[in-house]
């Protein structure tokens, strides 16, 4: 059976603070809009854009205006060396190790645009590495549970043998209403007690002990539930 791990992308693989913040305000800016607190701006990072702006301004505001120029001004900072997307410490290692265990396969599950994930992919040499990429174009925004079913469906792997990775609460809660297991990291956009209010499993510190979750073997054979072999249910 399966094994899958799955990996949010902004906050837990990628450090793209400064970039959204700086896009938002662009674009908050470009309508007239007084741009919201740093705080809040990355407290709706994982969310597809819509659903980010909505809960920004509300139903009423210009949700698809914004939509529009943040795409736009994302696009301009994103070749702007003052503005790099870098990973976190320790996540290229983490990915590279995982990608060479024969008893687990890689997926990505993410709050971006699909154009925005093959740029990530194509900038680290990952062409090949996930069993599945899930964007916010295949599927409903997160929290909803249909990305990381799909996810699951397309690589495989049944919920009790997949854990998926993420910085805030609505990769926990999709997790959750999935049937996997939820895995917060602590240098993302929420804080560790909002992770595990939502669902989280363990929240860890650093990559390494991230990795250290999947340090031993996982036998393709074996019945028990990836998660409890983790010690995370």
């Amino acid at each position: 059976m399966v094994k899958l791990v799955v990996f949010d992308v902004d906050g837990t693989l990628v450090d793209s603070q400064h970039l959204i913040v700086e896009a938002q305000r662009r674009a908050f800016t470009e309508h007239g809009l007084v741009p919201p607190p740093r705080k809040e701006a990355l407290s709706v990072v994982g969310l597809s854009l819509p659903d980010a702006f909505r809960r920004l301004v509300g139903e009423a505001g210009p949700i698809e205006a914004l939509s529009h120029s943040y795409r736009r001004a994302f696009q301009a900072l994103r070749i702007d060396p003052d503005y790099e997307e870098p990973l976190f410490p320790g996540m290229a290692e983490l990915i590279a190790r995982l990608r060479g265990r024969t008893d687990i396969s890689l997926g990505i599950a993410t709050g971006k645009s699909r154009r925005g994930v093959d740029h990530l992919v194509d900038k680290h040499g990952w062409d090949g590495w996930f069993a599945t990429i899930q964007t916010a174009d295949d599927a409903p925004s997160k929290p909803d549970p249909t990305m990381l079913r799909q996810a699951m469906a397309e690589a495989g792997a049944e919920p009790a043998m997949t854990v998926m990775i993420g910085d805030t609460t609505f990769d926990m809660l999709m997790a959750r209403d999935a049937g996997a297991a939820a895995v917060g990291v602590a240098w993302g956009y929420h804080a560790p007690g909002a992770l595990f209010g939502a669902g989280a499993v363990t929240v860890v510190e650093t990559a390494e002990a991230l990795g250290d979750l999947f340090s031993g073997p996982l036998d393709a054979s074996e019945a028990t539930p990836v998660t409890e072999r983790l010690g995370l249910r």
